[in-house]
């Protein structure tokens, strides 16, 4: 009890608690909840939707990090790519990561119920739910398809953020949810291809460790072409126009290239370089849309 009480009034570790929210991962987040919102808004995006909407969500995604950390901590400390994190190291106890976690749940519904709309409030604590309880405690642990199943949760950031300014969820907030649904199992499957050995070691079931190598491969691929199929589908129902159609088929070769050539050869040289280029194609791709975007709201405004 002593010690407890020690650990919990010795001076706060700012840079651990960063570390939970895992910055990077919230950032791309952050990024397609507000294309999300400037897609949303073709007469200007209203203030209130991306301060306090980017901030709700934002704080949602954190929320949903550092339940990960909490309730992942043990795994963490098995597997090299995640043993330096905080609760591994012994940075912080455990229940800081879950009390932490809780704070920000709170404030990310109390910022956006008060300050956006009820929608964009519920949906994003679904989807924290999505992710920390059902993707995290269940899904990870129980089934190869974890990251298929449990992709929606880190899909909805751009309906979110198109939620955030309308208070609603039309087709075209679906579709960049659909997008970043079909994106998400080639990306993460790439990287559970190199470090197959270490989620073994850890008794998680992703899909190279039950079905093999070979056969992650061949579904990283069959998932790259249905994207490129889907990615190009807001040119055709009239929501973004030639700039987003060439860069969509540009990044989709290059993703096509990646996964073919990953597909073609035996060792996991390029298992790495694949997840890092689906990071890239990802973010420039939602670039894409943005610039297509402006693009044809400069035409409408000043050229006809």
């Amino acid at each position: 009890m002593r010690e407890r009480a020690l650990n919990f009034i010795r001076p706060i570790n700012f840079k651990s608690y960063w570390t939970l929210c895992k910055p990077k991962v919230v950032a791309l987040i952050i990024f397609t909840a507000v294309v999300g919102m400037l897609l949303a808004s073709p007469d200007g995006l209203p203030w209130n939707a991306l301060i306090f909407g980017t901030l709700g969500i934002g704080l949602g995604a954190a929320s949903g990090a550092a339940m990960n950390h909490w309730v992942d901590f043990r795994i963490d400390g098995v597997m090299d790519r995640t043993s330096n994190r905080p609760l591994p190291q012994g940075d912080l106890p455990p229940y800081a990561a879950l009390i932490f976690s809780l704070i920000l749940a709170v404030l990310s519904s109390w910022v956006l119920v008060a300050k956006v709309n009820n929608i964009t409030a519920v949906l994003t604590f679904l989807s924290l739910i999505g992710y920390a309880v059902i993707y995290t405690m269940y899904l990870k642990r129980s089934t190869p398809m974890n990251i298929v199943l449990g992709g929606a949760a880190g899909a909805a950031p751009p309906l979110l953020g198109w939620a955030a300014v309308t208070n609603t969820v039309p087709p075209e907030a679906l579709l960049l949810f659909l997008i970043i649904f079909v994106w998400t199992p080639p990306h993460f499957w790439a990287l559970a291809i190199k470090r197959r050995e270490e989620y073994k070691k850890a008794g998680i079931p992703m899909l190279p460790v039950t079905h093999g190598v070979a056969v992650t491969k061949r579904q990283i691929l069959l998932y790259t072409i249905l994207l490129v199929a889907i990615s190009i589908l807001p040119f055709f129902i009239q929501m973004s126009g030639l700039i987003y159609l060439s860069g969509a088929l540009a990044l989709g070769i290059g993703f096509l290239y990646y996964a073919i050539k990953l597909y073609r050869t035996d060792s996991d040289e390029l298992a790495m370089k694949t997840f890092g280029y689906s990071i890239l194609y990802l973010s420039l791709l939602f670039t894409f849309l943005l610039l297509d975007h402006y693009a044809r709201v400069f035409i409408r405004t000043f050229l006809i």
